[in-house]
């Protein structure tokens, strides 16, 4: 109870929306009335409805109005992206579970799923959601691309809960609607693109010092998880194999970025191959994501999904952003 109303709270001083007292003695009412936490969640979004839909239709209505057109069509990618990867989180989950079942599990350090049909349909739904990201990144910055992540995360997590029965407890729920919250607010407020002509532009900013910097340390701690801790506490931590994958993402994003641009510009006319610049931007996504796969698949093999989902989500996200800021001062 205590929980549900300091939910409320926050987002009625987020929303600056009022209450007046007779609705929030029926919200309180109905809450004591209710069973579990789905029947909370669903009393507050039927509160909540004919209250903030009309704040939200407005603020939405006004920020759109002033997002350009590339950002707008990033933004319908990204969330295609979201709806598709969200979704092979659970194919590829019972595809682990059923290759684990006959043999060596990937958390063990098993390939059997290499054989299972569940986890390859599950690997071309991500690769379909990976290539709208991809497209996306053409588009629209990172840092408001990234974000619309969170789609996939409620995709993930309700699958979830009624296919694989992983319970979705009141602080994954919780977990949820803030990394929505958050990511609803980045997307309203993010800024305009810097203008690209070519992919040498981007390696300028690449081999800046700074960023520099950013990648040695992110590559120095990727090589201490995997050789240190990845044998000792892989399998008991979940930040380990998370940690890994996110930190490896940063880097893949802003090369999958640099990637997009290339082939966006060869589309429009400039050849962007010549350039030595894009194929080593592309050795880097497909090094990078190749160690995502195989660490994401032993977190997915290992924990549970409803909770590996938000996790990676936030530390992916929040390290895109960093890279972002330092990459294209943003």
């Amino acid at each position: 109870m205590c929980l549900c109303l300091s939910v409320l709270f926050i987002y009625i001083v987020y929303q600056k929306i009022r209450f007046n007292c007779l609705l929030m003695f029926l919200f309180c009412f109905c809450v004591s009335r209710c069973k579990n936490l789905f029947e909370v969640f669903g009393i507050f979004l039927l509160f909540q409805a004919d209250s903030s839909y009309l704040y939200i239709n407005k603020l939405y209505i006004a920020k759109m109005d002033q997002m350009s057109p590339d950002n707008i069509n990033g933004v319908i990618l990204a969330v295609s992206s979201s709806i598709f990867i969200g979704s092979s989180f659970i194919i590829k989950k019972k595809g682990l579970k059923k290759a684990g079942a006959s043999g060596v599990r990937a958390g063990e350090g098993g390939y059997g799923y290499l054989k299972e049909p569940w986890w390859w349909a599950g690997m071309i739904t991500m690769i379909v959601g990976e290539v709208a990201n991809f497209a996306a990144y053409a588009f629209a910055p990172a840092i408001l691309v990234t974000p619309l992540g969170a789609l996939s995360i409620i995709f993930s997590a309700v699958l979830a809960h009624f296919i694989l029965q992983e319970k979705l407890h009141m602080f994954g729920i919780l977990g949820c609607i803030l990394c929505v919250v958050g990511s609803t607010t980045i997307v309203l407020h993010a800024p305009h693109e810097q203008k690209i002509e070519s992919v040498k532009q981007i390696w300028q900013l690449a081999i800046e010092p700074g960023f520099l910097v950013y990648s040695a340390v992110i590559v120095v701690v990727v090589a201490i998880l995997i050789f240190y801790y990845e044998p000792r506490y892989g399998k008991t931590h979940m930040i380990v194999y998370v940690g890994i994958c996110s930190l490896m993402g940063s880097l893949t994003v802003m090369s999958v970025k640099a990637v997009a641009i290339a082939i966006k510009l060869t589309f429009s006319g400039t050849n962007q191959f010549k350039y030595f610049n894009t194929w080593i931007f592309i050795l880097v996504v497909a090094t990078c994501c190749l160690l995502q796969i195989n660490y994401l698949n032993k977190a997915l093999d290992t924990f549970n999904t409803a909770v590996i989902s938000p996790v990676y989500y936030v530390m992916f996200t929040t390290f895109t952003i960093i890279a972002s800021m330092i990459m294209f001062k943003v």
